[in-house]
């Protein structure tokens, strides 16, 4: 977009710019998203809200490292609307977790100088910091509507079994499969892959020199290192938080 002037506009002027509308444009998103799950709620008798507040103190839980899980104590019961929503919002707003994870992977890419039109210094940083930030919430909000329309389960649950040989399997496999609305049933995690995927291709649009098909492959690879990871740490938390 040309200046009054007619030059050009600062790459960095017309970053902040397009960044700024494209997170404006990611909140009305996430609530248009959440809006019939909302209306529906507050239709719902006083008798569901206190019930609902009564179970969100364990079916909402969201750790900083490794997301959303129900404790093994905790019934697994299938989440409303109202609480997808009341999810997403933690998930990407409210917990410091996808905050350190940003500021953690933006340093990576800062060291590795990647990518390199951005600079180094505190605004090179500010910016991959934002884009990884962007990456992840745009992703949270693929993964919310596609399980809310499959009616699947987003959060991992604790391995009733018992060693560490069963618990890891249970661990490493809830990172593929998850459970649909019965909580139950195994389905494959369709929404969380198509969501780390397309989040990944969207990114190319503000990322200079990115490919397409290239970042929505890294995205993949990504959710699949870092999911197995993660559910590893959530599954023996409890054990590595006595020690």
């Amino acid at each position: 977009m040309p200046l009054p002037s007619g030059k050009p506009a600062p790459p960095n002027r017309l970053w902040t710019r397009w960044f700024s509308r494209f997170f404006s444009a990611l909140c009305l998103l996430a609530f248009l998203a959440g809006w019939p799950a909302l209306s529906q709620e507050k239709s719902s008798d006083e008798t569901n809200k206190e019930q609902d507040r009564e179970l969100n103190q364990d079916q909402l839980k969201v750790n900083w490292f490794y997301g959303a899980y129900v404790p093994k104590d905790a019934p697994l019961l299938s989440l409303t609307g109202y609480q997808r929503v009341r999810l997403f919002v933690r998930q990407t707003f409210t917990t410091p977790g996808i905050y350190l994870k940003s500021s953690f992977l933006g340093l990576l890419d800062q060291d590795s100088g990647e990518p390199y039109e951005w600079g180094g210094g505190f605004e090179g940083y500010g910016r991959r910091v934002a884009s990884n930030y962007a990456r992840t919430a745009v992703q949270n909000v693929f993964s919310t509507a596609g399980n809310a329309v499959l009616r699947y389960e987003p959060r991992y649950d604790r391995c009733h079994c018992l060693g560490v040989g069963p618990r890891t399997k249970h661990a490493l496999v809830r990172n593929f499969l998850t459970y649909n609305q019965t909580e139950k049933e195994w389905r494959p995690q369709v929404a969380l892959y198509g969501a780390a995927l397309g989040a990944g291709m969207l990114s190319s649009v503000w990322e200079p020199r990115s490919k397409l098909w290239e970042e929505g492959y890294e995205g993949v690879l990504t959710q699949a290192g870092f999911g197995m990871l993660s559910n590893w740490v959530g599954e023996f938390a409890p054990e590595i938080r006595s020690r």
